[in-house]
């Protein structure tokens, strides 16, 4: 089968050289220590930070594609992430309320959110509204920065069990984690970064 994202000779003055194949429909996940350099990978990954070597989508070079429509395939969402206007919803397609609506319900959280502004939120929903803006679009490779790092238990669970869903669909997961549990509950392939290297566990 041909991998949902290939990663060769991926590397940076920082951090690298890095090799990795995900498959469809799987999770690769990533453990390690703070700064040890998960976060710039999926940054790399998403064309974000400098970087060289290749990185393919199915059989599509990330080198052929301006990295704004890389990012609509490959979506990266940070562990904070960035809101750029003061009402949830502005953040959203307004003709897609009820899908929107919908996938936040499944996370725990009721559309009145959709209509508050982003400065009233808690980190654990904002991080949540994050994660429906990027599945929303259902891009084909998520890479996730510590997506579930600010929930209780009962989010967490949430958050797992939609992850899992979209996987049974066909969408590739590329998870950063502190949580050895989480990787182990999502991970088909799992990693652990060391001195700015994947290791196997």
């Amino acid at each position: 089968m041909q991998p949902a994202l290939t990663v060769k000779q991926l590397r940076s003055e920082l951090a690298g050289p890095f090799e990795l194949s995900l498959g469809r429909g799987t999770c690769v996940a990533i453990t390690g220590a703070s700064g040890s350099g998960k976060s710039l990978f999926l940054r790399m990954v998403a064309d974000l930070d400098p970087n060289e070597g290749e990185v393919w989508l199915n059989e599509q070079a990330r080198a052929a594609m301006a990295a704004p429509a890389w990012r609509k395939h490959v979506t990266y969402v940070a562990a904070e992430s960035g809101w750029w206007a003061e009402i949830v919803i502005q953040h959203f397609s307004p003709n897609r309320r009820e899908e929107i609506a919908a996938l936040a319900s499944s996370l725990g959280l009721g559309a009145e959110l959709l209509d508050a502004p982003v400065a009233q939120l808690s980190t654990g929903e904002k991080q949540r509204l994050a994660l429906v803006r990027a599945l929303l679009p259902a891009p084909p490779v998520l890479l996730l920065d510590e997506p579930t790092g600010p929930l209780d238990e009962e989010s967490v669970v949430r958050v797992e069990a939609l992850l899992r869903q979209r996987m049974a669909t066909g969408t590739s997961i590329l998870l950063v984690t502190h949580d050895p549990k989480q990787a182990e509950r999502l991970g088909d392939q799992r990693y652990r970064m060391a001195a700015r290297r994947l290791e196997a566990p």
